[in-house]
């Protein structure tokens, strides 16, 4: 609507304004141009289009069998000692745990850290399998090490990959150690395991510091000769032996809780810790180790894959520091499942730690559904 002041006019809604405006300048052109020019042409209306995102659809979480949750757990709360005891799907992503935060003593399960870092290595081209590595007397260490047998004079003549298949497949612990020292050191293990964000997984000083100070002692290169090691430690007072003993079970610094261990080995299984060259070779040689035949294993039936590492602590007055079995099982239709029995600390002999680790395995037997099954 027009309002006069005076000479001006104003318009009571700027829209108005606008069009008024508009019809003028239409009017102007008209003067000047030819009838047809003059006509004015109808302009369809602005069409508004008022775009929301939609929000991206939340993956359902999986559930695990319910009977299988009452039944890890059953046997957990069966079983005298420190136990952590995790089962993950690695196709559906359930995980079923029982007191799977619990940092336990690894032991020799950590040479499973070691390989991967040392195959990590090989996936960035800073070494191969066969690259050439020596062992000398200097590098034995303590306990189960087969190959301090072969280094003689100069040493013995190896390869990264020689070293590799000892130390998973027998559990070597001269031969873990050198790969160690190869690659770097703990420093290096514990970078590879922050970087790929494997959880609550500590990486010990290496078997040498790790057994000594486990036993009350430190460590001297004699220890590596012979039964040194064990006779020094039998020398030491029942009290001093205790309280180291209970110092490391308390706070293990190659503790890893069964749940971070079992989600590692999904992440391994699946591609997304190695490349595919390295992947398939660590869990074929896994599946060819010669350790722990009654752990684990002793209940995988006909026509399963198991690949595993075992773990064994020291004994103290019937007591084990770290009795452990972690690893992969691949039914016959190609479900996987990444299972971690750690025993941190026990007084039961070994044909029941034995008995709970099968009955872990035969429980995921029982509830595996292939796959098109509910």
């Amino acid at each position: 609507m027009l309002i006069r002041h005076g000479k001006n006019l104003t318009y009571d809604r700027p829209n108005q304004a606008l069009a008024t405006i508009a019809m003028i300048a239409l009017a102007g052109c008209a003067s000047t141009s030819s009838p047809q020019a003059a006509r004015v042409m109808p302009v369809a209306p602005p069409v508004y289009r008022v775009s929301m995102p939609i929000p991206a659809a939340v993956p359902m979480k999986a559930t695990a069998p319910t009977q299988l949750v009452s039944t890890i757990n059953a046997l957990r709360a069966q079983f005298s000692g420190s136990v952590g005891i995790a089962v993950r799907s690695i196709d559906k992503g359930w995980t079923v745990a029982s007191n799977g935060d619990a940092k336990l003593p690894q032991q020799s399960v950590s040479k499973l850290w070691v390989a991967m870092a040392v195959l990590d290595f090989r996936d960035s081209g800073r070494l191969t399998l066969d690259d050439a590595v020596t062992v000398t007397r200097e590098d034995l260490t303590l306990f189960h090490q087969p190959i301090a047998m072969m280094v003689k004079g100069d040493g013995y003549k190896a390869t990264v990959g020689e070293l590799l298949q000892r130390a998973l497949t027998t559990s070597d612990n001269t031969a873990n150690d050198r790969l160690l020292r190869f690659i770097g050191g703990p420093d290096t293990v514990r970078a590879f395991i922050q970087r790929k964000g494997l959880g609550s997984i500590s990486f010990g000083p290496g078997e040498r510091l790790l057994q000594s100070k486990t036993a009350g002692l430190d460590w001297k290169p004699e220890f590596a000769l012979g039964n040194a090691f064990t006779r020094a430690r039998a020398q030491l007072p029942l009290t001093t032996r205790l309280v180291a003993y209970e110092s490391y079970i308390a706070n293990p610094p190659d503790g890893a809780a069964a749940s971070a261990i079992a989600g590692a080995l999904a992440m391994l299984k699946k591609g997304e810790l190695l490349s595919a060259q390295s992947t398939s070779y660590l869990i074929a040689t896994m599946e060819s180790s010669r350790t722990g035949k009654q752990r684990l294993s002793g209940a995988v039936p006909a026509g399963w894959h198991f690949g595993h590492k075992t773990g064994t602590g020291q004994d103290l007055a019937g007591r084990t520091a770290g009795y452990n079995d972690v690893g992969i099982l691949t039914a016959p239709d190609g479900q996987s499942y990444a299972l971690a029995v750690m025993i941190g600390d026990t007084p039961r002999p070994v044909p029941e730690r034995q008995a709970l680790m099968q009955s872990v395995v035969a429980s995921v037997v029982a509830y595996h559904r292939p796959n098109g099954g509910g």
